[in-house]
């Protein structure tokens, strides 16, 4: 997929008037995008429109209407954007309660290196985290990372053909896996080439 470019986004006053359709188009196209893996963490895979969305926001948010400041905003979120061979996703770690959420952020420490996904036949895919800067500290991991998946030629063949695809956490303190369902395994189909 190709980076977005400035003239791809709307003015603040464009945006403000077009904001509310453009938001549920947005939502409804993320539905299909997020992946529950175990009872508290998602997987939400980014591509060209929920990256549009999310510079759109941060634009309107901090009233950035300056050729500088846009620039700025696409270079900080355009390698978010799956370049035709692998999936971006922000995975997000949930847990409602602060002291909760402490005490697992805490125990769960590293669970950003062991996040992987297989294409059914394939070897699992371990995701290559937060590239832009580390998350995580000798105390504790974030609630929120960034993640990449790499796939081979043969694996996008497989999964053009109806090969399965599975996800999943394999740490200490959190193991889960998950089938992908048919319209995210359809969605991710799309970002690749």
């Amino acid at each position: 997929m190709e980076p977005l470019g400035a003239p791809e986004l709307m003015s603040l006053e464009q945006y403000a008037r077009e904001r509310p359709a453009f938001r549920a188009r947005v939502l409804q196209h993320k539905s299909a995008r997020q992946l529950a893996v175990g009872p508290n963490v998602t997987w939400s895979f980014e591509d060209r429109l929920t990256i549009q969305y999310q510079v759109q926001e941060m634009l309107r948010i901090e009233r950035i209407f300056e050729p500088q400041g846009i620039a700025e905003e696409l270079a900080a979120y355009n390698p978010l954007i799956p370049d035709g061979s692998n999936w971006k996703a922000t995975v997000m770690l949930e847990f409602p309660q602060p002291e909760e959420r402490a005490r697992e952020l805490a125990r769960l420490k590293e669970i950003e290196h062991a996040c992987w996904m297989q294409v059914d036949g394939h070897e699992r895919i371990i995701a290559v985290a937060d590239e832009d800067l580390p998350r995580s500290s000798e105390d504790k991991t974030a609630a929120v990372h960034f993640m990449r998946f790499e796939l081979t030629a043969a694996m996008v063949a497989a999964l053009r053909a109806g090969a399965a695809l599975g996800a999943g956490i394999d740490h200490p303190g959190y193991r889960h896996s998950v089938v992908v369902p048919a319209a995210t395994r359809q969605a991710l189909l799309a970002d690749l080439r």
